[in-house]
């Protein structure tokens, strides 16, 4: 059956926010003020009649890849009405969403998936993880604390040299999410509010070389805990002197849960072997517009090459066909024609721009196909840091 298909509108609000309600559980909150109107948001719904029975958010957002931010659709809140799934309506709601993404300009797409079998089926696949671990707070109090460093309570004069910490952070790494625009427009006492503590580590210069931002759990002994949400530093000094703060609560919580991806430093201060995984969530991506995202992400400036690929996409058939792939001085860009001899699958282009896996790896999993001469090309062109995002939506 055929359903209209259409952007959600501000009378849609409540039918947008009772549908999600029914998907996710929570339909005893109340529903904000604003929900439906709020800006860097567009929300595409399924209608029978005049019934939402189908919906998915469009987030304006931008991620990290390459030292550069690739504008993204960040896919969230979609759902659809227990009636009625199975019937290909979560099918033609994205598929709508992608192109509305594509038509306001949107190179790439994110998502957090509950299962991952509808979004593969749609060009999606996971290339990473945002990951909290967990760590006796007794082997924290074991680091020293960093020569020439103290630390103290951030406040709203802080906050541009914590959001400076960590967009340097991010640009140094692979799908991070760039924290401004409208959907991170606040104010100072707004993010200093959200958490039970940020706290700045500043060097003998009284420059701030590294943050956390925290929560303590509400329980004690033996199963309190404190979480770090953040936890950014440019120096080992600061980034000793943070973590042996968190060690200090070892009396009243044994845990310490950390957000931290792989590779992070703080992996090189902590004895791993104690560390276990508190909670881990894939994310997934897929690329929107093909020679948009080639040209909008930073690529190794000594690399050099052109690769001559074929790309399937029923999805989004402006991407399909015969492209050749040129890098050149940190530069891409995907130009029409070409043999097509080497072929992606949308799911293995997704993976391969992430980095999230080598051309190897991909051809094993039936992602990549056709001629390997340039499949060395390929692996130097993406890789780099093991992609990571910090920020749930």
């Amino acid at each position: 059956m055929v359903y209209e298909v259409r952007q959600l509108q501000e009378q849609d609000g409540p039918a947008a926010w009772r549908l999600g309600s029914i998907a996710f559980g929570f339909h005893a909150t109340a529903m904000p003020e604003k929900f439906g109107t709020a800006p860097g948001r567009v929300a595409w719904g399924a209608f029978d009649g005049d019934r939402l029975i189908a919906k998915a958010v469009d987030r304006a957002q931008g991620q990290w890849f390459g030292g550069r931010i690739v504008p993204t659709a960040g896919v969230a809140g979609v759902a659809v009405a227990p009636e009625v799934r199975r019937g290909g309506l979560g099918r033609q709601v994205l598929t709508r969403l992608l192109a509305g993404a594509r038509d306001r300009g949107a190179a790439i797409s994110a998502l957090f998936p509950s299962t991952p079998y509808p979004y593969r089926r749609l060009g999606w696949e996971e290339v990473g993880a945002l990951t909290y671990l967990s760590v006796p707070t007794s082997a924290l109090a074991a680091v020293r604390p960093g020569p020439g460093v103290t630390l103290r309570p951030a406040t709203a004069d802080d906050v541009r040299a914590v959001r400076g910490l960590y967009r340097e952070w991010a640009r140094a790494g692979t799908g991070m999410m760039e924290r401004s625009g409208l959907l991170y427009d606040t104010a100072p006492e707004e993010l200093l509010a959200a958490f039970d503590g940020v706290t700045v580590a500043v060097n003998a210069e009284g420059a701030i070389d590294g943050y956390a931002t925290w929560v303590r759990g509400p329980d004690s002994d033996p199963v309190g805990r404190v979480t770090a949400h953040d936890l950014v530093a440019a120096t080992q000094e600061a980034l000793c002197a943070l973590l042996a703060m968190f060690g200090g609560w070892a009396s009243v919580a044994p845990v310490t849960v950390l957000r931290l991806g792989a590779g992070d430093p703080a992996l090189l201060e902590i004895p791993t072997t104690l560390v276990t995984e508190h909670s881990r969530q894939p994310w997934m991506l897929r690329l929107v517009d093909a020679p948009a995202a080639i040209a909008a992400r930073g690529w190794p400036g000594h690399l050099s090459g052109a690769v001559d690929l074929a790309l399937a996409d029923p999805e989004c058939p402006w991407n399909a066909g015969a492209w050749r792939l040129v890098l050149d001085g940190g530069i891409g860009r995907l130009e029409p024609g070409g043999s097509g001899g080497t072929r992606f699958t949308p799911r293995g282009l997704a993976v391969w721009y992430a980095g999230a896996a080598t051309p190897a790896v991909l051809r094993r999993a039936g992602l990549l196909a056709g001629d390997a001469v340039a499949d060395g090309l390929l692996a130097a062109a993406t890789a780099g840091p093991v992609p990571v995002l910090h920020d749930f939506f």
